[in-house]
């Protein structure tokens, strides 16, 4: 399994679903990367087709598979609204150790509502196996004569 550093590029959305019908959206994104998660700024007043241009590092360990993105309209006083969500598979960054900012399809109950454009970045951890390496006083190493 891949370790290493996620870099998620949050570039934008459009499209998406209006939830707020006398104002425009407050949008935000919610990403989520097994069990770290982080937020992004309000685009404040930006409405169906916000920009953030903001960047998210994350640590993949064992397991991690894919990342989650929710996106949020923030109202003020009354809860946020769920604007829509989707789940991204990680296995083409981590072969290619780059996927370009892309548009990805925004869905909520199973339907289309919208699409939010994001770029990958995925850095192997250099350090992984050093402790099993026999340039590194692995197991040829270990062996005790008597």
């Amino acid at each position: 399994m891949p370790q290493g550093t996620l870099e998620v590029l949050l570039v934008s959305a459009k499209k998406l679903e209006n939830t707020d019908f006398l104002c425009k959206m407050d949008p935000f994104v919610i990403l989520t990367c097994r069990t770290q998660t982080q937020q992004s700024s309000v685009a404040s007043n930006q409405g169906t087709n916000p920009e953030w241009n903001e960047t998210f590092v994350f640590t993949v360990s064992e397991g991690v598979k894919d990342i989650h993105l929710k996106i949020m309209d923030q109202d003020l006083g009354t809860r946020d609204d769920f604007v829509g969500e989707l789940t991204i598979p990680l296995a083409s960054v981590f072969a290619e150790g780059r996927v370009p900012p892309h548009s990805y399809t925004v869905v909520k109950n199973d339907h289309y509502c919208g699409e939010i454009r994001l770029g990958l970045k995925f850095t192997p951890d250099q350090n992984r196996n050093r402790g099993m390496d026999e340039s590194f006083g692995g197991w040829k190493e270990s062996a005790a004569y008597y």
